[in-house]
């Protein structure tokens, strides 16, 4: 699909200052926080960036979310029911043991008995049913059908020595299990504060420019961006839309954006009789969830102006969302739009659905997560009372908000997916369908949206080999969640970088922001 020259992947918006000498150490500016080292804890980007320094996958991917080699070196079917991988030799982890098949079997074990996971992996394992070891360096999965995204699923998974396959969540972040066979290795993780990186000289993939590595847990905007301007830090990411103009002045900076995979939306508690944060207008509980009602739901989305909040909140650097993924990914359907902003048309759904005087709500929403995150919570909590749905906005840091929101704590809140595997099975396996725990769906439905035809549709792209088969059932999948309105759509992210000396980045799909990616430039 051929995109907008305006939407272009890459577009350098300053020139190179002049190159410095090699700087054996770099420091990076971390927009969120991460909130554990524990590569199977929760699917949650920051941990994976984190991750992605310190542990390998069977499969890697590129800026564009492609797929490349990783741990494994090649994979083909060898009948409809089974996968083998080819395993890279010659691999170490940190502590000088032999990377084979055992590690990938005991990682793969692992995933579904971390306790008390936010989000977690399953999703990516849920369809191995057996895994034979053919010899250290070759392992075949078996499933039950046939199942075409193995390959993409694979590159979510974090592959760990089998040594600590019983370690605890803490064990990872203590350093204790943290034994990878990334290019960096933990020296020190101090929550809320740094993650300290060592060069893995022995690894796969060749020495990175970077002796030294720390990774600064800068969430506040202000403080972040001073420290690139101070030189505390050569590199930030989620650079503040409002500073945007201003860096793209400055000479000694460099900046790169993407048009992101991560789709900003809202989830609503469409499953519970009573929901804790619906109210009536005088801020009493109710004993009726207004929101089971797909004509409410689709009235709320109708309430929103998404172009104002693209260009008043996010300042240009998104672009309004009408679906799951954008428009250039695979599963993308051009028959849904963007919804327009019709308040007649919400009055009228929520007169027929026997609530024509609103009802009240609160969005809960994280405050240091996504770009401009509580501001877009705010806003749309003005556009929803003015449409006579009085709503109230409630913020915390990203860490309490997780829990709380996968405790199903909440009525409506604001949240941000991003695919990882560039497509969208990924959105409607996590997001849309139903929450099972055996089967690995829903892991991320914390809205608890349930569709038969939703289930069987995902379910049968995931068996289907056939590309074009399988984009017309993901497509048609994504067409029922969003006239259902499993989830309310708001906006792609426009993901940006800002480096100073010389530094150069391939700004990237998944929004990751990889120490051993970056480059003196020259």
């Amino acid at each position: 699909m051929t995109r907008p020259s305006s939407l272009r992947l890459v577009a350098a918006l300053a020139a190179f200052a002049a190159v410095p000498a090699l700087a054996a150490n770099l420091t990076i500016g971390l927009g969120t926080d991460v909130t554990s080292i524990d590569p199977h804890f929760h699917n949650l980007t920051p941990n994976n960036n984190v991750a992605q320094h310190l542990y390998g996958y069977l499969v890697g991917r590129n800026e564009k979310s492609q797929p490349e080699p990783g741990l494994a070196t090649e994979w083909k079917t060898i009948d409809p029911l089974t996968w083998e991988f080819k395993l890279r030799r010659g691999v170490k982890f940190h502590d000088g043991s032999d990377f084979t098949a055992a590690d990938v079997v005991a990682s793969i074990e692992r995933v579904p008995k971390v306790p008390k996971s936010p989000s977690p992996f399953t999703a990516f394992t849920r369809q191995i049913k057996s895994i034979d070891v053919v010899d250290p360096h070759t392992i075949r999965f078996r499933t039950a059908t046939p199942y075409p995204l193995m390959p993409s699923d694979l590159q979510q998974v974090a592959i760990i020595n089998k040594a600590h396959v019983n370690a605890s969540t803490e064990d990872f972040n203590s350093g204790k299990a943290a034994i990878g066979t990334g290019p960096y290795k933990l020296v020190r993780y101090a929550k809320s504060d740094r993650v300290e990186l060592a060069r893995n000289d022995a690894w796969w993939g060749g020495k990175t420019p970077w002796e030294k590595v720390t990774l600064r847990i800068l969430p506040q905007d202000a403080p972040r961006v001073a420290a690139l301007l101070s030189g505390d830090v050569q590199v930030i990411e989620n650079v503040p839309t409002a500073d945007v103009a201003k860096l793209k002045t400055n000479k000694q900076l460099t900046m790169v954006r993407i048009v992101a995979d991560r789709l900003i939306y809202l989830h609503l508690d469409s499953d519970r009789d009573v929901s804790p944060f619906v109210t009536d207008k005088a801020g009493q509980p109710m004993q009726k969830n207004p929101l089971k009602d797909p004509r409410v739901r689709k009235a709320l989305s109708k309430l929103i102006n998404r172009p104002a909040i693209v260009s008043r909140v996010m300042e240009g650097e998104a672009i309004a969302a009408g679906q799951l993924v954008p428009e250039f990914l695979f599963g993308a359907t051009k028959t849904l739009q963007v919804e327009k902003f019709d308040p007649e048309g919400a009055k009228k759904l929520l007169a027929e659905a026997g609530w024509p005087d609103g009802f009240g709500l609160t969005i809960h929403t994280p405050n240091n997560r996504y770009v401009n995150d509580e501001q877009v919570a705010q806003a749309v909590a003005q556009m929803l009372s003015r449409g006579g749905i009085p709503t109230k906005v409630v913020a915390m840091p990203s860490a309490t908000y997780f829990t709380q929101a996968t405790d199903l704590k909440f009525s409506l809140m604001l949240l941000g997916w991003g695919t990882g595997t560039g497509e969208a099975s990924s959105s409607l396996k996590a997001l849309l369908m139903t929450f099972s725990r055996d089967k690995g769906y829903g892991t991320a439905n914390r809205g608890r949206y349930s569709n038969t035809k939703v289930d069987a549709l995902t379910e049968d792209a995931l068996q289907t080999v056939d590309d074009v088969k399988r984009e017309a059932y993901l497509q048609r999948a994504t067409e029922i969640a969003i006239n259902d309105t499993g989830v309310i759509p708001l906006h792609f992210q426009v993901n940006l970088w800002a480096a100073r000396d010389g530094i150069v980045y391939q700004p990237r799909l998944d929004e990751q922001t990889l120490a051993h990616k970056m480059k003196p430039r020259g």
